[in-house]
């Protein structure tokens, strides 16, 4: 029987070799295809790029393959590149849209197959039950042309998407008092795409840019896999210390997730992350224009958006959510609790280089290390302290939602519950305006239990309430 594939949070991922197979992987593309045509792009142009995992150039090629045979043109990128420069070629060339062969942050075992609208960001999700239900049963269905033919033909044109995409963070950024800061900046790239950029961004001053992690290794050595979380980044906390670094700017393997390190070779938690990047817009840069966040991020941003009386817009978890409501709201930024932020008068994609950038930026112009500048944010919203563990589980989902539907906590961690939020998962809402989150990947059997909370003495009590909810012992 044919694979049954099925769109997560963010595209369709797989096991190389079980079911991420070139047969899948074009029945994805023959989907996306005809998903364009019934929406009157005919003949337009498509972008598809992919990252450093195993194989992943020859499965862009076969997605074009596909792509031209059905009345489409492509432009395929000469080499593996970061999402979020694969998202704004979509906008510099106007293409109908994308397809970014990339796992992200899976483990070396997967690949995956994501999907971008006419705007470089994700596709809705009654787009991607649209192009689901247009994937064939079968490859039979699936119409090819020669790689090699659709480029003689015109209907495949390789590229380059630096130039555009620097010049881009060239009109969002001035980049010359980063590079004559004098700092020295550590990135870990995870093996990954975000490789060379910075220190191709930040080079001809008096900065200097250390890189570790930043070959082509589809294994990820010395981290269980390229995520920007803990223990993945202990390696580079570790050689910010040895080189004595003023920061460690980490992304991760499609380079559209941020990841942050302090001047002591601590972690700064991604909701921090957030916290400070909207600060930076708001208080350094003086915009102003709404944010938009998932339920599963930070509280602190609600805090911001009273204080500078912005509105902030709550969303379900991932960027399939957050992306059309930036486009509806014509958000100044949006992000999530994993380390995507997109930011407005660029792409409603997560990018991890713009906001790295941001983060140094924010460095030079308040004079300030990573952990001064969390003092100066703690210093207007109050300190806040999070945490999260994941979870494989087995058995029936269904059961354990209901499990979890009718536990009623009253107390948290010592905290009253008042209230609960089902909008993507189970969030309960807490007395000190933190909570709890329990909700189910949507692309792996695991159970995610977040929270956040103003008292750093219940972190670990609350989340091992919200197992026990989750029926984890």
């Amino acid at each position: 029987m044919a694979t049954k594939i099925k769109f997560g949070t963010d595209g369709w991922r797989g096991v190389i070799a079980e079911d991420y197979t070139f047969a899948n992987l074009r029945r994805c593309a023959q989907g996306f295809a005809a998903y364009l045509l019934n929406h009157g792009y005919q003949d337009e142009w498509v972008v598809i790029g992919h990252d450093k995992r195993f194989h992943s150039e020859n499965f862009a090629a076969a997605a074009a393959e596909v792509l031209a045979a059905n009345g489409l043109r492509v432009y395929l990128t000469d080499g593996a590149t970061p999402t979020p420069v694969i998202a704004y070629s979509v906008v510099n060339k106007k293409a109908a849209g994308a397809i970014n062969i990339t796992a992200s942050h899976n483990p070396p075992t997967d690949n995956g197959f994501k999907v971008r609208n006419k705007f470089g960001g994700a596709i809705d999700p009654e787009g991607l039950l649209e192009i689901e239900s247009l994937i064939p049963e079968t490859e039979d269905q699936v119409k090819r042309v020669p790689l090699s033919e659709a480029i003689d033909d015109g209907k495949v044109v390789k590229f380059d998407p630096a130039p555009a995409y620097i010049e881009q963070i060239h009109n969002l950024l001035d980049l010359k008092p980063i590079q004559d800061a004098g700092l020295r900046i550590m990135v870990d790239p995870m093996w990954g795409n975000g490789a060379g950029w910075f220190p191709r961004l930040l080079c001809g001053g008096k900065t200097e840019v250390f890189e570790i992690h930043n070959q082509r290794n589809p294994i990820f050595p010395e981290m269980k896999r390229p995520e920007p979380i803990r223990p993945n980044v202990d390696v580079g906390l570790q050689k910010t210390l040895d080189e004595k670094a003023d920061v460690l700017i980490i992304t991760d393997g499609d380079a559209d997730r941020l990841g942050v390190g302090d001047e002591h070779g601590r972690f700064i938690d991604q909701l921090r992350v957030y916290g400070l990047l909207a600060y930076y817009l708001l208080e350094v840069r003086g915009m102003r224009g709404p944010i938009v966040k998932t339920l599963s991020t930070t509280s602190m941003l609600d805090v911001l958006g009273k204080i500078y009386d912005v509105p902030v817009y709550p969303t379900g978890v991932g960027f399939k959510y957050v992306a059309p409501k930036m486009l509806e709201t014509n958000a100044m930024i949006g992000g999530e609790e994993s380390g995507g932020y997109a930011f407005a008068n660029h792409v409603p994609e997560r990018d991890g280089i713009l906001a790295g950038l941001y983060i140094l930026d924010m460095m030079v112009r308040l004079n300030k290390k990573p952990s001064e500048l969390l003092d100066l944010l703690f210093e207007k919203v109050g300190a806040h302290y999070y945490d999260r563990i994941d979870t494989m589980f087995t058995g029936d989902r269904a059961e354990r939602e209901r499990l979890i539907q009718s536990s009623n906590p009253e107390y948290l961690g010592g905290l009253k519950v008042t209230g609960l939020d089902t909008t993507d998962g189970y969030k309960f809402n807490l007395e000190d305006g933190g909570w709890l989150l329990i909700r189910f990947s949507g692309t792996e059997p695991i159970i995610r239990v977040y929270t956040e909370t103003t008292h750093p003495d219940k972190v670990q009590e609350i989340l091992k309430d919200g197992l026990a909810v989750a029926g984890i012992r």
